[in-house]
């Protein structure tokens, strides 16, 4: 094996050389991450529906594996909000919450959209995440992070409710019960205890702990007032030790029933890890490869379904406070993995007390920052297709809770929708002579109209098989109109591409007019286009004397002015 190669399969043979001040830097940038990581990962598997310590071993292995073979060393690998609220609702409609069939499933989940990952990042086709725009993912974010928020009611409320297949409606029941007076007082209190310290730590001492702080606290009021004796929730008895490798247990049925929401997991965790990875690149001036960090995140999901874990992603605010704490190399995850080691082998009896109204503070907390309202509006303003895919996929994901993939797939589908009926009818410009030589808008630019003998139009778009009778359909439109028509010219600057539908129907449109007395004249046609219509005959067959550099010549040919008709364009 090549240096080379040896370096691009195993990425931390990049990481530069660690000196004693590399060391040190990298030890307690893990050990301030791991402060937040623990108690993190015990929330969100409280979000993801499975126990608490499913959260520790996704902090512990697939972070490691993470770091090693991803392809940026400062981003912080494990449980997140949003992957662990997509895997409690994929698996939530196949098995009951709870059940040891609910768990294997959250394994096998981990696994396939493992699996999903390594296989795109083989292929090179990090590009594929461009089918999730901006505009759908901020939609279904917010969405995501509404849902999350509500569905912390029960642990900050001790109100328990049935299970429906619509989210919102059991949030209802929910909030009619408490405003009967059914809320446990002693868990309100401790989520409102813990949500105003978390709140007070961010604003006046965000340097300090404050999540370890609250735990620490709360966990030892739980355990002073005899919280779980007086109906309270709390995290209770966490095995001690390493977590067991086993092989996950696959079912036919249940893999073809994950499959979509493996996908989806897929894209939208990778789309979070590769925020964070964007911004650790700006910030360190360091290169990264969504290619390999594909391949270095589904490994670590893969991992995580042998260890008996749950999905896990790239975190935004581990990763940010990794950079915040001068992380220097990837050994500051090792670190921090180690730390998370320490707890699961010796301290895990320390956490039997943690109120789990504290972890659903942590969530309340922690999706804050994911709600971003502004950026939908954004997308209204920037284009309608746009605002419209990021309004309904937010009310989708909102109206299919708690399968809020679904919400997801729906922006996707508009998004694609949206996007082909674009490119089937793109936008067809009626232009005249401006006095700068071009032809331009003749609405927008107030120009006088051409003769009645010639009309000119624009075509903004690449000329192929979706949008071709679309071209055809415009330019007979034009023959229609106007009996005394001699010329129609096309202004070929914004045609970018012809495929072999656009060429035989050009050369179909070419005869037809041709029949009619009217002859069809191009100007400002791209190099590349201009090399097909030659292959292709099609020169030929419209005549190169009716292909122009610029619009300005073609227009005084045309009026009888310079050039000469039979003189060709330049090519």
């Amino acid at each position: 094996m090549t240096a080379g190669l040896a370096r691009r399969l195993l990425p931390f043979l990049n990481w530069p050389h660690a000196d004693a001040k590399t060391l040190t830097q990298d030890l307690l940038a893990g050990l301030a991450v791991s402060l937040l990581a623990i108690p993190q990962s015990l929330a969100y598997a409280q979000l993801a529906g499975v126990p608490a310590y499913y959260g520790l071993y996704a902090a512990f292995i697939p972070s490691i594996v993470g770091i090693l073979f991803g392809s940026s060393a400062i981003l912080s690998t494990g449980p997140v909000a949003l992957t662990s609220l997509l895997t409690a609702a994929s698996v939530g409609h196949i098995a009951a919450p709870g059940t040891a069939e609910f768990f294997s499933y959250v394994t096998l989940l981990a696994l396939l959209s493992g699996v999903f990952q390594i296989g795109l990042g083989m292929a090179r086709a990090g590009v594929l995440l461009n089918l999730l725009s901006h505009p759908v993912l901020m939609g279904f974010i917010n969405a995501s992070a509404l849902v999350i928020a509500l569905s912390q009611l029960p642990a900050l409320t001790g109100i328990s409710v049935p299970r429906t297949d619509s989210f919102m409606l059991d949030v209802g029941h929910l909030l009619a019960s408490a405003s009967a007076g059914n809320a446990h007082a002693m868990s309100l209190a401790a989520g409102v205890l813990a949500v105003a310290m978390l709140y007070a730590f961010k604003r006046m001492a965000p340097r300090l702990p404050g999540v370890l702080i609250m735990v620490v606290l709360l966990t030892s009021l739980s355990y002073a007032s005899g919280f779980a004796q007086h109906g309270g929730q709390v995290i209770g008895a966490i095995p001690a030790g390493m977590p067991s490798i086993s092989v996950p247990a696959v079912s036919w049925d249940a893999t073809v029933a994950l499959l979509p929401a493996a996908l989806v997991i897929a894209l939208v965790s990778f789309t979070e890890a590769m925020s964070s990875c964007k911004v650790i690149a700006v910030k360190t001036r360091t290169r990264w490869d969504e290619n390999q960090e594909l391949i270095g995140q589904g490994m670590a999901k893969v991992v995580a379904a042998f260890c008996n874990s749950m999905p896990v992603s790239g975190s935004f605010s581990r990763s940010a406070l990794n950079l915040a704490s001068n992380a220097r190399t990837g050994l500051s995850g090792l670190f921090s993995a180690g730390f998370v080691l320490l707890t699961l082998v010796f301290f895990t009896p320390l956490l039997y007390h943690l109120p789990k109204p504290a972890l659903a503070a942590m969530i309340l907390m922690a999706v804050v920052n994911l709600i971003d309202l502004v950026s939908m509006r954004s997308a209204w303003l920037a284009n309608r297709d746009d605002g419209i895919a990021s309004v309904l996929t937010f009310v989708a994901t909102l109206a299919f809770a708690p399968n809020i993939q679904n919400g997801i797939l729906v922006g996707i589908l508009f998004s694609l929708g949206a996007f082909i009926y674009r490119r089937m009818a793109p936008p067809i410009v009626l232009v005249g002579f401006h006095e700068d030589g071009t032809l331009r808008d003749a609405q927008t630019y107030h120009l006088p109209s051409l003769p009645k003998t010639i009309a000119a139009m624009r075509f903004d778009a690449a000329l192929f098989f979706a949008n071709a009778s679309f071209f055809e359909d415009a330019v007979l439109r034009m023959q229609r109109d106007n009996p005394e028509l001699k010329y129609i010219l096309v202004d070929a600057h914004g045609i970018n591409m012809l495929d072999a539908s656009g060429v035989e129907m050009l050369r179909s449109l070419s005869r037809h007019l041709r029949e009619g007395g009217i002859t069809l004249v191009f100007s400002g046609a791209k190099r590349r286009v201009l090399d097909v219509v030659e292959r292709t005959g099609l020169m030929k067959e419209i005549g190169a004397a009716n292909f122009f550099d610029s619009d300005g010549m073609a227009l005084r040919a045309l009026l009888g002015d310079d050039r000469p008709p039979g003189v060709p364009a330049k090519h």
